[in-house]
């Protein structure tokens, strides 16, 4: 899978494949948007901590949340954002988000 894109500096498309929401397809997907985010290769577990784990910063950490509402075409309210702290919040959110709960 190839992602592309540019929302500000951010936006993300997939090119070539169709997406399947399962948890460990979401896991890479996300993997991948951390790794554009980051520009660095990163390895993820559902018990990743997003900013101890991956080093990521306040502004870090914003980009990449703009890059999963552009992916998932979602919006992420700001008080869900303070409750994910783990990957697996984070996969937990996004499926929350998509189905509308």
């Amino acid at each position: 899978m190839q992602i592309r894109g540019m929302r500000g500096h951010h936006q993300l498309t997939v090119v070539g494949s169709e997406m399947d929401v399962s948890h460990r397809s979401m896991r890479d997907d996300i993997a991948s948007i951390f790794e554009q985010v980051l520009n660095r290769p990163v390895d993820i577990t559902d018990d990743t901590d997003i900013v101890e784990d991956l080093g990521m910063d306040s502004l870090g950490v914003m980009n990449f949340v703009m890059a999963i509402e552009d992916f998932y075409d979602i919006s992420i309210p700001l008080d869900r954002i303070t409750q994910v702290q783990t990957v697996g919040d984070l996969i937990r959110a996004v499926e929350e988000l998509r189905k509308g709960a």
